[in-house]
This record gives structure tokens, sequence and C-alpha cells, in this order.
């Protein structure tokens, strides 16, 4: 088991090495920043000046190493815009970003689950069969689409709910730095439309793959071994059928928490949640190509992060994985 931690370890890093690069050179690619930091009206020499000192005259390779180096003491680089540490910009975006895909993960799990147990259970029902063909309709559906129809019926006709911001009132957690929505009402009316946007292009798919294993795990032999030994239909289905379920469900949770993350950028852009996305995209028409080269790299950890922490949760569950993995 630890070799293939290790292993797992070793992969990690070179994804990281592999995502700091492209995000990196991504500095060498959109914009000018010494235009969005200095304007059109200075000399050239005096903007040869700053790109000097800002070091981006040097080899691609230099500029790399400097980044690297930094980047393994936490330090990303500075934004042009807001003349502050990268890091310190997107952590504290982050909390808004994280609360969201919580709350869309939380919609997911208790919808998904019992809706998926039922269209395996009784898949030729009128009702399985309507979910079934609702869920194809929610894959092919945008998510910002989606984020436009809610506003439209719950903001603007029926006015129960905001159409955009994280409200007024907020609780501070840790010390203030996780400004949370959960524990009020304004929080959560602020919340709710944009969780259940973000959730719309997930749900549809887990109730399909928990719908398909379901119904494979059904007709394995250990599940019509312990039928015949008499259990009971529930112990059959949630203890012995859908405890093997899970395993493939929580491999692919993992790889859709990065995707989730990234689908965020269209919810905030619709809603102006404050968030990393809303941040990457304000970054983006600024030419802060600093902030975008970290928000990249500071994704793709937290994606590399899940996916490895997912691989070795799987590989202590299944032993085939590590014995496979030495193939």
């Amino acid at each position: 088991m630890f070799a293939f931690i290790v292993r797992r370890c070793i992969q990690a890093l070179v994804v990281m090495m592999v995502i700091s690069c492209i995000g990196f050179a991504i500095k060498h690619m959109f914009g000018d920043p010494v235009r969005e930091l200095a304007g059109v009206n200075i000399s050239p020499q005096e903007r040869e000046n700053i790109r000097n000192e800002l070091g981006l005259n040097d080899p691609f390779m230099v500029q790399w190493g400097r980044f690297l180096k930094g980047a393994v003491h936490g330090d990303l680089g500075m934004s042009y815009f807001y003349k502050k540490p990268a890091t310190e910009i997107i952590l504290g975006k982050a909390p808004a970003t994280l609360e969201l895909v919580i709350a869309a993960s939380i919609l997911i799990v208790l919808f998904s689950v019992p809706i998926g147990i039922y269209a395996a259970v009784k898949p030729n029902t009128w009702f399985s069969r309507t979910l079934m063909g609702a869920s194809v309709v929610g894959v092919s559906i945008p998510v910002f689409l989606t984020a436009i129809v809610l506003i439209s019926i719950f903001s603007v006709h029926l006015k129960w709910l905001p159409s955009f911001g994280r409200g007024q009132d907020l609780t501070p957690l840790f010390g203030g730095a996780w400004m949370s929505g959960f524990f009020t009402w304004d929080g959560l009316s602020h919340l709710i439309l944009p969780s259940v946007s973000l959730a719309s292009i997930m749900l549809p798919l887990f109730i399909r793959l928990i719908r398909a294993e379901m119904k494979e795990v059904l007709e394995s032999e250990y599940v019509k071994f312990a039928r015949a030994k008499g259990l009971g239909p529930n112990r059959v289905l949630y203890v012995h059928a859908f405890k093997n379920t899970l395993l493939p469900v929580i491999t692919v949770g993992g790889v859709q928490l990065g995707v989730m993350i990234a689908y965020t950028m269209l919810t905030e852009t619709v809603f102006q949640w404050q968030g990393m996305g809303f941040m990457f995209l304000e970054a983006l028409q600024r030419a802060d190509t600093s902030l975008m080269s970290a928000y990249l790299v500071f994704v793709g950890f937290i994606f590399v992060f899940v996916n490895t922490l997912v691989d070795i949760i799987y590989g202590l569950v299944n032993p085939m994985v590590r014995i496979s993995s030495r193939i």
C-alpha cells in the first residue's frame, strides 16, 4: 500500500509540474500587463524599464523557474491590477466558490442517491422513465441557460429569491476569513439559485451513474445469494448493493468536483457571485496574467489533490486497484 501511495504522489507532482508550465505560459499569450499597469501615454523606454523590473524580458525557463520556486513557498506571484499577492486574492475569493460547490454537492447527493436507486429498482415505472428522460434534458442544457431561466422565474416573475450577490447578512467563520451564508436566511436565499444552477449540470450525470451501477450490482451473484439466504429487501438493497455501488460513484465524484469548480465560472458570472471564477474573468478582461496563472495553478492543485486522495481511498477500499497498478 505504501508503494501505491508513493506512486500516486509522484504522478500528482508530475501533473502539477505540467499544469504550472501551462498556467505560467498564459503570461506570454494574453495581453500586455505593462499596458494595463502604466497605460498608453508612457514612453517606450519607460515601458521597457517596467518590463525589466517585473522580469518580463527574462527567458521563459528563467521566469518559470522563479515561479516554481515561489509556488513551493505558496507565492504565486503579484497581481498586476490589485498590487497584492495573487495567493492572498485567491484565498479571499475561495470561500465564496467553495460554499457554492458545497451547496451544489449537498443537493446532488440528496437527490441523486434516492432517485438513482428508485430508477434502478423500478426501471419500468412511468416515474422512472420520466426521470431518465428529464436527466437527458438536464445534461444537454448549459448551466448559464438554467441560471437565466431560474432568475426569470423565481426572481423576476415570482420575486421569491434574489437574483445576484451573496447578501449582506453573512456569518464570519475562522476569525472572519470565511464569510458564510449558510447560517442566515439572507445568505441562504442568495445561495439557493446559484447552487441549483450549478447542481443541474451534474445531478443528471450522477442519477444515471447510480442507476446503471445499481442495476449491475443487483444482478451480481452475491446479491442473489443474499436474497437466497432470506435477508430482507432493504438490507440487501442498502447494505449489500448500495455499498458496492458507491465505489465507482466516489471515483467519478472526485473527478467531477474539479469540473464543478470550473463550471462555477459561468454560474458566478450570471449571479455576480464574487468567487474565484468571477475573479478569473475579471483578470482576463484586465490582462492580469499573473492572477490568471495563479488561478489556473490553484484550481489545478485542488483538482490533482482531490483525485489523488480519491485514488488512495479507492485503493484502500478495493485491493484490486493496487494489484492492477503494478501490472
